[in-house]
């Protein structure tokens, strides 16, 4: 079964605590390899990256050195003795592209955290990512592992929602992407099988799609629609995503100015979404959660905006917003507050109370 990457997070923890090899599966520009540098961030251990598909049997085990007594044992290469005398995250990335000797080299690894007579540091741990197996896995060019080879790794099918990609590109991505990604969440990536030599977008490509921006000053959404006008932002961006994401991309630039955000309703522009349909009600409240207003005690002209704003929602869709935005966050007593502010707001001679009160007896 396929989990997600806020599932894989919350058990990590108690993953690592055993030491055992963990194999990562998965498409490729999921973001599998982020999650084992993120690790590392968070255990303070350096990550050791090294590509099995680029190992020779002897870039794995190292050279045979003549030691004092006439015998021969060997030296093991430089990334591997680190991460027997240090602990490190040692990151084996496409082990199902690698040669069948340096696969069979990785069983002992595995096994018994050993190679060629030298052991693992205590503290070191093993991942390993692939995307063979699992989701559409015969769509890659890869050896297939046998149940001896499985059975020697913790194997995880990585299947990351939307909202993964969503939370972790809220700063990490420009936010016409984001908002784009929000509001179509078809285009983030291909879930079919794929068709030889076309470009799909992935969750990497749109995030180099966004580097490359950035690094050449596109970063707002003025520029980019310049940028658009004389052709050169399609070329760009179907580059890395493919043809349909860069077409629908720049159609949506188009009409970017139509796109209500968490500003505006603070502002009181909630006539912005009068012929707002489901959809649109659901990418808009998105926005909220990812910034997180009700986390700070909200002044009363912004509450009473939110209010306003609620109180026009559809009742199923008002009850999501109040429930998974007004009534979440991380710092509970200022949620408290805002909530018990808010309460008795009116709009159009109703409270917030009371709009509630005849959501949940059906009215």
């Amino acid at each position: 079964m396929a989990i997600s990457f806020e599932t894989l997070n919350s058990i990590l923890p108690i993953l690592t605590t055993s030491k055992f090899p963990v194999l990562l599966r998965g498409r490729h520009g999921i973001g599998k390899s982020q999650i084992v540098f993120h690790l590392g961030q968070q255990t303070g251990l350096p990550v050791v990256d090294r590509r099995a598909s680029q190992m020779t049997e002897g870039d794995l085990l190292g050279l045979p050195k003549q030691s004092d007594n006439d015998t021969t044992e060997w030296c093991p290469p430089k990334w591997f003795k680190r991460a027997c005398t240090e602990g490190v995250i040692l990151f084996l990335d496409e082990v199902d592209r690698a040669t069948l000797e340096v696969r069979q080299g990785i069983f002992e690894l595995c096994d018994s955290r050993k190679l060629a007579g030298h052991h693992l540091h205590p503290d070191t741990l093993v991942f390993a990512c692939v995307n063979g197996g699992g989701d559409h896995g015969d769509q890659y060019q890869v050896g297939e592992m046998d149940p001896a080879e499985l059975d020697r790794w913790t194997v995880f099918d990585l299947k990351p929602t939307v909202q993964d990609w969503l939370n972790w590109a809220d700063d990490n991505v420009n936010g016409a992407i984001w908002d784009f990604i929000n509001d179509n969440h078809s285009h983030l990536e291909h879930n079919d099988d794929y068709e030889p030599n076309k470009k799909y977008p992935s969750r990497r490509s749109w995030t180099r799609v966004s580097d490359t921006l950035a690094a050449s000053g596109y970063d707002d959404v003025q520029k980019l629609k310049t940028l658009r006008t004389t052709g050169a932002l399609h070329h760009i961006v179907s580059g890395f995503v493919g043809f349909e994401a860069a077409t629908a991309f720049g159609d949506y630039l188009d009409n970017y100015k139509k796109i209500v955000t968490v500003e505006d309703i603070l502002a009181g522009k909630v006539n912005m979404t009068k012929d707002f349909k489901i959809n649109d009600h659901n990418a808009l409240i998105e926005r909220f959660k990812q910034a997180q207003v009700f986390n700070e005690v909200m002044s009363e002209e912004h509450l009473s905006n939110v209010a306003k704003y609620f109180m026009t929602m559809p009742s199923e869709i008002a009850m999501h917003f109040f429930t998974n935005v007004i009534s979440k966050g991380d710092k509970q007593e200022n949620v408290a507050k805002n909530i018990a502010n808010i309460y008795g707001l009116k709009f159009k001679g109703k409270s917030v109370r009371d709009y509630i009160t005849s959501i949940l007896q059906g009215g």
